[in-house]
């Protein structure tokens, strides 16, 4: 287990989230190995980038001034700055396309003297805003604070997205070398833009963007002082084959012959695997985990925080009634108890062997998101990964047929073509006994991992059991520089009945520059009125302002006993 802080002093912290009404008491840790905080600077040059700056492989197309409130982050104006614009590594593929690696960059008039890579998300092919937004529906992110920022479209545009994983270098650049070759140029152009480079660099991104930062921890360990990964997706191969796994085991109790059309292509169809497993029987499973863990942190509110005793408290063939031979939508057929517990448990081979990790049961199980990701992603993106990116040679299945252990091995294959497997240019090196994290460490630099817990696609469970190896591989220290934020009822990234909105990117930034280890972060709900965006599925008995103390693992949010439930304030961290 992780060892818990000794906290030393206390002090009341506000998160720069701006619809948090209250602080919260929270222990505050002593400076160990803090890293020189930043020191900022005013742009002094924009428009004349593209002419004076140069650097090896790179084609800078644009450069020019973006007047401040042109972008809001909610309600919140983003300053002015220079919005630049480029390429790096343009060639011609052995497809015969043609390559490159585009992206923007965003660097403040008022710069804070950081550097942030933003990690994008999906199978990248779009060179997303420069924005680099933490927490759903966000209201601040790393340009608002005023840092540099960086995205890009990973080596490959979105038109090639079912194709590039055929191109040996495009696979390369989009498993981890665009990080590496953008990082050194980004320094590079900050120090032209200001005069100076970057005191301190960070990388973040959800989804995939949390796996770009995860594997670069274990790469670039000396490119970067704080990593921010979300819902990392560090074992996407395995991830992506256990929702295949997962959609042959729906498929048989979904309604036969029923179909919903393809997501990216409207004139086609597939299989309607909702009718596994609908909205209404989700929301019965969600019901029955609440009434088995909602009141295991002190409170009855709709929240499960105590996630690991919840998953030895709930049994789905126990607490869920069983349906007779009519589905009413207010039990679950044998079936599809047998069905639900094998997905639940994670996927495995014909032989048993593990594909991929469990998943926790928590009521985000009734997110819209969940079953997209389920039902839908399941027949329509990861066999698109999988066949063009994570297998050597590449290889196209139909899912619902296609053989899971063939393509469990593809993913370790290697040939003349692809001299890098899937699982070597998507995970991180040392994935298993990951002792490599000790070079980010003995640097000084800090990993803030968060995760909702009912996220379908990348289980929470394995990121807490890599937070764990990492613990180990460092003797019981791991949360000297570590640290798991899981968010109940959340689901991929954002969304389900939760508290989503959070900026984890300040209290990265005190932890890495000021030693201050984050104790708790505050998360808030999205209801009405939220500038950052409504989430529509929050219970109606919920306030529209719901705040709950994220805590790092092992710890969870006790309600206190007494006070608002709304506020976090009223709830404390502890195992």
């Amino acid at each position: 287990m992780i060892k818990k802080n000794k906290p030393l002093s206390f002090a009341v912290i506000c998160t720069g989230i701006i619809v948090l009404a209250a602080c919260t008491q929270i222990p505050t840790a002593t400076n160990h190995s803090a890293i020189k905080p930043a020191v900022g600077a005013r742009l002094g040059t924009c428009n004349t980038l593209i002419s004076q700056f140069k650097f090896d492989q790179t084609a800078i197309d644009s450069a020019e001034t973006v007047a401040a409130g042109t972008l809001k982050m909610g309600a919140n104006a983003i300053g002015e700055h220079c919005l630049v614009k480029g390429t790096m590594y343009k060639r011609t593929g052995t497809d015969g396309r043609p390559y490159a690696i585009s992206f923007e960059m965003r660097l403040p008039q008022a710069w804070n003297g950081r550097f942030y890579y933003q990690g994008n998300g999906g199978l990248d092919g779009v060179v997303q805003p420069a924005l680099g937004a933490t927490g759903g529906g966000p209201l601040t992110g790393a340009l608002h604070q005023g840092f540099a920022v960086i995205s890009s479209d990973a080596g490959h545009t979105g038109a090639q997205t079912s194709v590039f994983g055929a191109e040996p270098q495009a696979r390369l650049d989009y498993g981890y070398q665009a990080v590496g070759k953008l990082t050194p140029m980004a320094k590079a152009l900050i120090a032209a833009a200001y005069g100076k480079a970057p005191d301190r660099s960070y990388i973040g991104g959800c989804s995939n963007g949390g796996r770009h930062t995860m594997v670069a921890a274990a790469r670039y360990a000396d490119q970067f002082d704080g990593y921010l990964a979300g819902a990392p997706g560090y074992r996407l191969p395995n991830s992506a084959l256990a929702q295949i796994w997962g959609a042959q085991q729906w498929s048989t109790i979904a309604t036969a012959g029923a179909t919903v059309k393809h997501p990216m292509n409207p004139s086609a169809t597939i299989a309607d695997l909702s009718t596994a497993f609908t909205a209404q029987e989700r929301h019965t499973v969600a019901n029955a985990i609440l009434d088995k863990c909602d009141a295991l942190d002190g409170a009855k509110d709709g929240l499960v925080q105590a996630t690991q005793a919840c998953q030895a408290a709930f049994n789905v063939q126990r607490d869920v009634a069983t349906c007779g031979e009519q589905r009413l939508g207010t039990c679950l057929s044998v079936a599809q108890k047998t069905v639900l517990g094998s997905v639940m448990a994670g996927g495995k081979t014909s032989s048993g062997a593990t594909i991929y990790s469990s998943f926790s049961y928590d009521p985000g199980i009734a997110g819209s998101n969940w079953a997209t990701w389920k039902f839908v992603n399941s027949l329509a993106l990861d066999p698109l990964s999988i066949g063009t990116v994570f297998s050597s040679p590449p290889k196209m299945q139909a899912p619902l047929t296609a053989n899971i252990n063939d393509m469990l091995i593809a993913f370790s294959a290697t040939d003349d073509k692809y001299k890098e497997s899937g699982l070597a240019h998507m995970t991180p090196p040392g994935n298993d006994h990951p002792v490599n994290m000790g070079i980010a460490k003995n640097r000084g630099a800090k990993i803030m991992i968060y995760h909702g817990v009912s996220d379908a696609i990348f289980s929470a469970e394995d990121t807490r059991q890599w937070v764990q190896r990492v613990d180990t591989a460092q003797g019981g220290k791991g949360a000297d520089f570590v640290r798991y934020f899981p968010v109940p009822g959340m689901n991929h990234c954002s969304g389900g009945m939760t508290t989503d909105q959070f900026d984890m990117l300040t209290p990265l930034v005190n932890w890495v520059e000021q030693g201050i280890a984050p104790t708790a972060v505050i998360a808030t709900a999205r209801g009405a009125g939220n500038t950052g965006g409504v989430n529509a599925e929050l219970p109606k008995d919920w306030a529209a302002n719901r705040t709950r103390p994220l805590c790092p693992y092992p710890q969870y949010a006790h309600y206190n006993g007494s006070g608002d439930i709304e506020n976090a304030a009223n709830f404390t961290c502890k195992p």
